[in-house]
């Protein structure tokens, strides 16, 4: 795989999202992949730069705790809690059989 830089009409954020998007599918467990990679599959491509920074710093937290905060479980520290937590907190991106 050769490293080729991006064309001048390519998104400046679209490398951080195909990255965000193989992070949140590559979690460890199935139920992390499927509420983490399915929120990312469903919201990324309309985040900005702060959404993706936010994102970016979510992902370096425990699978565990994500998905607590995301399921009401436990509270949401302050640092993630706002309108993209709300959104997560949804599970309307959530696909069911």
């Amino acid at each position: 795989m050769t490293n080729t830089p991006a064309s001048n009409d390519e998104d400046p954020l679209a490398a951080r999202r195909r990255r965000l998007r193989f992070r949140a599918w590559h979690r460890g467990t199935k139920e992390a992949d499927i509420l983490i990679g399915g929120f990312c599959d469903r919201h990324v491509n309309d985040w900005d730069e702060d959404a993706i920074l936010w994102y970016e710093t979510l992902l370096e937290e425990n699978d565990v705790d994500i998905m607590a905060w995301a399921i009401g479980t436990a509270p949401v520290p302050d640092r993630f809690a706002g309108e993209t937590m709300r959104d997560m907190q949804r599970l309307d991106y959530l696909k069911t059989p």
